[in-house]
């Protein structure tokens, strides 16, 4: 093998004649699910189910009321003590509850409706794809490109797929309850490349978060890292098109 200086950050090692070979034609894309594909309800529309669930939407009819619940969201989650509760939350269905009593407690809106506050968070219509997810997913099927989704998540998104009826257009879901990891381990994307029969090398992951889901490229996967911002309009995904081309 042939030495250099300077090792790369990679946890994949290809072979003298791949490095010297042309860089192999995009075969799959992978992409990250929430806030890359696929958002959470807006707050106030979220509040607002809590609250006819819980017997509490009368509340959210006062002047601001919405806004202080935000503000008192945002403060609460920089508690230490809640900040503690959300590391590794997405490797099992039961830390995701806890990391989410142990923010939502904080918040008056919402302590002792934290059962139906949960209820809101996963149901199937409580996250929307954005509008140009369904027409990039269904211009990559159309070329003939295999498609994955490697998402931190701790329950199972296929139910947001089916309801917005693009479960068709994914053909493997590797998410980290499922896989007791989370991003950026390698084995995550490794896993979804093997699902899909593809090489990491000729293989694109498009996501929002640089450290998480550019770990991809320590696998031998090109990474596409979108803008993390909030977005209700189209998300940028149309660049995914232009990368493989």
């Amino acid at each position: 093998m042939i030495r250099t200086l300077f090792e790369t950050p990679s946890a994949y090692r290809p072979s003298d004649a791949e490095t010297a070979a042309p860089v192999p034609p995009v075969q799959a894309v992978l992409f990250d699910f929430s806030n890359t594909i696929f958002q959470m309800i807006d707050l106030e529309t979220w509040l607002r189910r809590v609250g006819a669930a819980s017997g509490r939407l009368t509340e959210l009819d006062r002047p601001g009321a919405v806004a202080g619940i935000s503000d008192q969201l945002h403060t609460a989650f920089r508690l230490p003590s809640v900040v503690a509760v959300q590391e590794g939350r997405d490797l099992s269905p039961e830390q995701h509850r806890r990391a989410m009593q142990g923010w939502w407690e904080q918040v008056d809106f919402l302590r002792g409706a934290e059962d139906a506050a949960y209820r809101e968070l996963t149901a199937p219509d409580a996250w929307i794809p954005y509008p140009d997810t369904g027409p990039v997913l269904r211009a990559l099927r159309e070329r003939g490109l295999r498609v994955g989704i490697v998402s931190d998540f701790a329950w199972d998104l296929r139910i947001h797929l089916v309801h917005h009826g693009l479960d068709s257009l994914v053909d493997t879901c590797v998410i980290s309850y499922e896989q007791g990891r989370e991003k950026p381990d390698p084995q995550l994307f490794l896993k979804a490349c093997a699902d899909l029969g593809a090489d990491p090398r000729a293989t694109l992951m498009a996501g929002d978060n640089p450290v998480r889901d550019g770990g991809a490229s320590a696998c031998g996967l090109r990474t596409f890292i979108l803008p993390a911002e909030f977005r209700t309009g189209e998300r940028g995904l149309a660049d995914v098109l232009r990368l493989v081309t």
